[in-house]
Parts: C-alpha cells; structure tokens; sequence
C-alpha cells in the first residue's frame, strides 16, 4: 500500500495546529500562536494595494526577490553597518520559516551535525532531520534562559556544520548578550561552523536591551546568513515575505535550494514590504513602545494569577513558571487552562528534545501580540487559576 515517507512520519501535527483548534473549540483567547488580533500599519497596507492594481506586479517576480525589496533589505542591513550585495546577498522567501528551511537545505549536508539551542522555534529540527542530518542540543537553563558554556563547547566537533541561533529568542524572550554571541562566535570560526541566524524579532528588544546581529561580530559576516521576517517587523504574518542576506558564497547555496521549494514570494506583497522599510526609524521606536505597553499588560496578568513569569527583553512572548497554580506537566496545563480558563498557551516541552523536556514541565509560554483589551480580557480568566487553587 502506498505510505507517506520515513522522513516525515514522526513529524505529526504542529503543536500550534492542535492548540488553536483546542483554542476554537472552547471559545478561549487565544494566546498561544504568535498570531497578532490587529492589523498592520494603514500605509503598508495601501501600498499594497497600489501594487496589486498597477497591473506590473501580479505575475511571477524574479526568483530571488523584486530588485525594490533586496535593496530595500540591503539598506535595512546597512543600519548595521554591514554591507551586504542586494544583487548577490540577498533571497526574499515566503515566510521566514522557509528561508530557515532554504538555508539549511543549501548549507547543510547529510551526515553533518548541526547546533540547535532549546527551546527551539518547531521547524528547526525537522528541517535538519529532512536534510538527512543530526541535531545536537544545547539546552536554554531557567530561570533566566542561559547556557551553559561548557555544554555549548562540547556540542562543537568535527561534524558540527552549523548552528542555528535565534536572538531575540522564542520563546524564552531573552536576548543574547554581546559575551555569550562571543563565546558562539570563537567556537565557530574554530571549528570552521556556518551560523544560520534567525533575526526575526530583531526590532522587539526592550528596556536596556540591545539586538546584537551575530553577522557584525568580527570575522562572523563571511560565516553567516541572516534571516528576517515581515510578519515580524511590520505586522503582517499573513503576507508570508520574509528573507535571507550574508556573502554571496552562502546565499548562493540558500538560492538554489530555495529555487526549488517556492521558487518565489508574493510579488505584490513584496513591493509592498518594499515600502514599508522606507518608513521613519520612528516606527520601529513607536512599535517596540507599543509592545512594551502589551508585554507589562501580559506580567501583570500572569503574576496577579499565581505564575512566576520571566520578563523578556524581546519577542512578543513570556515564559512563566505554573508551579504554584497547578500540579501536572505543562501540556496537561495548557489544556485545563484552555477548557477549564478558556485561555490558550503553549506547552514549551515542544520545543526540546526528550533528553531535556524535564526543563520545561512547568512552564508556559503566552504570547502578547494581541490588542490590549485581549491581554486584559485574559487576565481576568486567568486570575481564576489562583481562585481555583485557593
């Protein structure tokens, strides 16, 4: 009989999937996917439009990406001060989750090993196990979601081909510092390792944070490639326009790899992505205060209910410990919070490894990328977790 294949049967469905179905089912808020309940900026927004009924944009686009965004993209790396090729060095993919996919498909062989740091965004590891290669896990500790140097160092062999980072990080909220990016990038150039560096929360840091691209470290740019995210930046995840940028040499490996995935991205979402890096810098500042604002609602919420949250400096997202509220593990949690709180959240044990899911038995991870009136909403439910326990 035919069957699907080997390399994707233990896969199942996506936890997000199963979380927001649960979600629909009892009528609870929903904040669990990274989904926001508002609409992006009004400008970008039109300019889309425009593009849709110039009658210039609704046909294929170069694969690689409209020559408007790329330089867009290269002016957006230059802030930087990194100078990247918009001819050469950059590929725009539908969504930021296929550009992780396109540059481990065209950097990665099989056999090789690559570095994941958990908790992890879900498509990491299938992606390297579709690649025909092994993930090595280095585990994020709490309560502050550090690493260890030490296993960070042994994760490190000849075999290590890669390693995948994520900073601002999901979805822990941490943002990594310039001596811990350090430490990464020493045991790369010593062990000759490509970085595939998933920037996508690069504009959500807050407080005396700072976003660091591994790419300007020195001696990092030629060793790594830089992906980013629209859905992220400006609000629009429904639009699926993200890219990826670094020396030509790696992102011609990401172009042939994703040639052959999507071989392109929404072409008039593309020119409307264009647009909207030529915003004011006063945006990015107005989106990461507005953020702010929703990130307080959110800690507010979970400590008023009995959970000890860990404040992040980035992404739109809050790890919080249930201990004190609730006795089981955190997949047990998320569905009594779902059908006995009617507010959704996501068990983190997803995003490890069996050897270190114990790590995260009795956290959660909420995410804030809703209206304020939401995050409100949901924390009157949720007071009922510390009623309950009473």
């Amino acid at each position: 009989m035919p069957a699907i294949s080997n390399r994707i049967s233990a896969f199942g469905t996506t936890i997000f999937s199963e979380i927001n179905n649960l979600a629909t089912q009892h009528n609870a808020i929903n904040l669990g996917q990274g989904r926001p309940d508002f609409d992006g900026p009004a400008p970008i927004i039109e300019s889309a439009i425009h593009a849709l009924q110039s009658g210039k944009y609704n046909q294929y686009p170069p694969g690689i990406g409209t020559p408007n965004l790329r330089q867009a993209i290269s002016q957006h790396a230059a802030r930087y001060d990194l100078d990247v090729d918009p001819n050469a060095g950059v590929i725009v993919t539908p969504g930021a989750t296929e550009g992780v996919f396109a540059c481990v498909m065209g950097l990665v062989d099989p056999g090789d090993e690559v570095i994941v740091i958990e908790p992890y965004f879900d498509s990491y590891v299938p992606d390297i196990i579709m690649t025909g290669a092994t993930p090595v896990y280095v585990a994020l500790h709490p309560p502050q979601w550090t690493f260890d140097p030490d296993e960070l160092r042994a994760a490190f062999t000849p075999k290590t081909r890669a390693i995948i980072l994520n900073t601002p990080h999901n979805p822990t909220g941490r943002v990594f510092t310039f001596e811990e990016l350090t430490l990464i990038a020493d045991l790369c150039k010593e062990f000759d390792v490509t970085v595939i560096s998933d920037d996508v929360y690069e504009h959500l840091v807050f407080d005396d944070a700072k976003h660091i691209p591994m790419a300007t470290l020195p001696g990092m740019f030629e060793r790594t490639v830089t992906i980013g995210s629209a859905g992220k930046s400006f609000g629009m995840t429904g639009w699926k326009i993200g890219w990826v940028y670094g020396p030509p040499d790696l992102i011609k490996g990401v172009s042939q790899a994703h040639q052959f995935v999507a071989f392109a991205a929404n072409h008039p979402a593309q020119e409307a992505v264009a647009y909207a890096f030529s915003l004011p810098a006063s945006y990015f500042d107005d989106y990461r205060a507005a953020y702010a604002v929703k990130r307080d609602l959110m800690l507010e919420g979970l400590a008023n209910a009995g959970l000890k949250a860990f404040t992040p400096k980035g992404t739109y997202f809050v790890m919080a410990d249930f201990s004190d509220v609730f006795d089981g593990d955190d997949i047990a949690f998320s569905r009594y919070l779902i059908e006995e709180i009617g507010v959704a959240c996501i068990p983190p044990t997803f995003f490890y490894s069996d050897a270190h899911k114990h790590i995260v038995q009795k956290q959660a991870r909420f995410a804030f990328c809703k209206g304020d009136d939401t995050i409100r909403a949901a924390s009157e439910r949720l007071v009922k977790l510390r009623q309950n326990r009473l």
